[in-house]
């Protein structure tokens, strides 16, 4: 059977074979990516453990961008041993520190063929900033991978056809980014607005580096990996989602890796993916567990301006 995308006549977005139940490794089936790198950034446990894992066993050269240098260590021998590919390493990155930031994009050499921003916190209970006096969600989420994925430019564009996906959330439907109060120095804090706006931020981060860097041959696309129990929801109590809506992490990986690495996908920029489909464009938040992308999400002005605000921030 031939496996193709469509545009679905309804929404006009695209679409693949694939859905909510599909695996990591069912997306990538039949994938060879011997001789292509990827980094994946919080790969110590969920998500990113399990895209590293596809991505590795379909061949490809992975770096797991971690906080903790020693598991992600066990990890990487841990993946190597499932997969038998012994090209599996660990730098360490704290997406929190615009420094190591620096330091993890100064230190790359060779081309970088998929980018996966994967790491994430949510819903902390009280305000806190990092040391550079930014909002600690915001600067994980979005601004240290703004500084990331911008840092490594020069590695994608190396890779004549590199793609960048950037994880976003149902969530960022909750709110958009207020740009004159992104440190929430005047609003009252909110845990999920501000995770929220967090991930509003990640999608408008791919459909600005799209814009900016097709030519080059680098794509960047935004996704929702869907209800997946992690270390993620340890602020919230866990998950609140209907059981016939969670997904186990082989699962939550599958969008991910479609973004990274399916020939399905290939040259399409600058949009949002949930259950392995472009997600359409609503007119108003829906129902509580309802799917969709909101426009201020992937309006091409919020974008350039917040790269822009962003790059004055990391600077």
């Amino acid at each position: 059977m031939t496996v193709r995308r469509i545009i679905d006549a309804m929404t006009q977005t695209l679409q693949t074979p694939f859905g909510f139940a599909s695996t990591a490794k069912e997306v990538l089936a039949g994938v060879d990516l011997s001789g292509t790198r990827a980094l994946i950034t919080g790969a110590s446990s969920g998500v990113g453990i399990e895209t590293a894992r596809a991505l590795a066993g379909a061949g490809a050269g992975v770096v797991l961008g971690v906080r903790n240098v020693d598991a992600g260590k066990e990890i990487a021998a841990r993946i190597s041993e499932s997969t038998g590919n012994q090209d599996v390493g660990v730098g360490y990155l704290d997406l929190a520190d615009l420094g190591s930031v620096r330091a993890f994009a100064g230190s790359w050499r060779g081309p970088l063929h998929m980018l996966v921003n994967n790491a994430g916190i949510m819903a902390l209970p009280e305000l806190t900033r990092t040391p550079q006096g930014r909002e600690t969600q915001f600067a994980v989420n979005f601004l240290g991978h703004f500084a990331l994925t911008v840092g490594l430019h020069d590695a994608l564009a190396r890779a004549e056809g590199a793609r960048v996906v950037s994880l976003s959330s149902n969530a960022h439907l909750f709110c958009p980014v207020v740009f004159d109060d992104l440190d929430y120095r005047f609003r009252f804090y909110n845990p999920i607005g501000a995770y929220g706006e967090s991930k509003t931020a990640a999608v408008l981060l791919a459909v600005e580096a799209g814009r900016r860097w097709l030519g080059e041959g680098i794509v960047a696309n935004a996704v929702h990996p869907g209800a997946i129990a992690t270390n993620l929801q340890k602020h919230t109590g866990g998950l609140q989602t209907p059981p016939e809506r969670r997904k186990n992490v082989a699962q939550g990986a599958a969008t991910s890796v479609l973004l990274a690495a399916s020939p399905l996908l290939a040259g399409v920029s600058g949009r949002y993916f949930e259950d392995c489909n472009e997600a359409p464009l609503l007119s108003e938040k829906p129902a509580m567990f309802g799917g969709g992308v909101a426009p201020f999400a992937l309006d091409p002005g919020n974008a350039e301006r917040l790269w822009t605000v962003a790059t004055s921030l990391v600077s």
